[in-house]
């Protein structure tokens, strides 16, 4: 049997008087899948993310959440939908527990059940023992953990992280993404992902690119790095255009640009190595790797990923 869609965006698209923020977004994303959406600053992800959560309304197209549409069912998406922003909109006086409290009453939930999910939420979590502390005493490890356990108290069907993980240090990046996992485990939660840390998204399930408001790759990581070819070989220099020129010279093959290296994409580098090796007496670092989902990502897009917000 065919899976179920959790979310179906065909042709969706949203301009800003002559500015075409997103040109046709076309989705297709299984329930209980962990979904990730990436592309430049300014790509079309935030305004895309806008419109599938009822924030705003489409210039043309169509999306189904949960087989609910966007426009004409926008109160019943928002009670199906959980979002998470990047920025925090937690009370910092409240404690955990009277956020959370306060959130299942906004979903009209009953005090038994209210405090059956709060529990659990908590114990998920690892803030059972926090839950009396002001939300202002907890770290910023804590407090992203609190937003999301805020956000699944109503059993979201599709849950959307807006950089989830965003100025945390990777311990604490490792462990939201252990909650995250979880949460498609145990509840078969669709999990709809932006982020620019893009060995993350390695992790997602199924991932699509998008630029300049469309979809210009998609598909699982493993997939998309095959695309490339399946060995990298890295050229560190800090003469690339000369560099560049002298590979072409020594290869035949045009050198891709990368953060702080240039790239080779092959289907097996030792053919090339020994020709390689007269750069190694210019000064230049060579090394085999494997390709990554940020070697897809700037290739399929010619741009960096850029760690601030977008």
């Amino acid at each position: 049997m065919a899976a179920v869609s959790a979310l179906t965006v065909s042709g969706l698209g949203r301009d800003y008087g002559r500015v075409r923020a997103v040109d046709a977004v076309d989705l297709d994303v299984r329930s209980g899948e962990f979904f990730g959406f990436l592309g430049p600053n300014g790509a079309g992800k935030t305004t895309t993310i806008r419109m599938l959560t009822t924030l705003l309304q489409p210039s043309r197209g169509s999306a189904q959440v949960a087989g609910l549409d966007v426009v004409h069912d926008a109160l019943r998406v928002r009670r199906t939908i959980g979002v998470v922003f990047q920025e925090t909109t937690l009370d910092l006086e409240l404690t955990v527990e009277e956020n959370l409290r306060f959130c299942t009453r906004l979903y009209g939930l009953s005090r038994g059940e209210s405090r059956t999910r709060i529990d659990e939420a908590l114990a998920l979590f690892r803030l059972t023992e926090r839950r009396h502390a002001r939300v202002r005493t907890l770290s910023g490890g804590m407090r992203r953990a609190l937003d999301l356990a805020r956000g699944i108290l109503h059993r979201p069907a599709v849950l959307f992280l807006d950089e989830p993980t965003l100025g945390l240090d990777p311990a604490q990046r490792r462990r939201i993404w252990s909650f995250l996992r979880q949460l498609c485990t145990d509840y078969g939660t669709t999990l709809f992902l932006t982020t620019h840390y893009l060995e993350e998204a390695d992790g997602c399930d199924n991932v699509a690119i998008v630029d300049h408001g469309r979809i210009v790759a998609s598909g699982d990581p493993p997939s998309l790095k095959r695309r490339l070819g399946r060995d990298r070989i890295d050229l560190k220099t800090e003469r690339p255009e000369e560099i560049a020129a002298r590979v072409r010279e020594l290869t035949r093959l045009e050198p891709q640009r990368a953060p702080q290296r240039l790239s080779l994409f092959v289907e097996d580098a030792e053919p090339l190595l020994p020709r390689l090796l007269a750069l190694k007496e210019e000064g230049v670092d060579i090394a085999v790797a494997r390709p990554t989902l940020e070697d897809v990502f700037v290739d399929v897009t010619g741009g960096v990923v850029e760690d601030e917000a977008k």
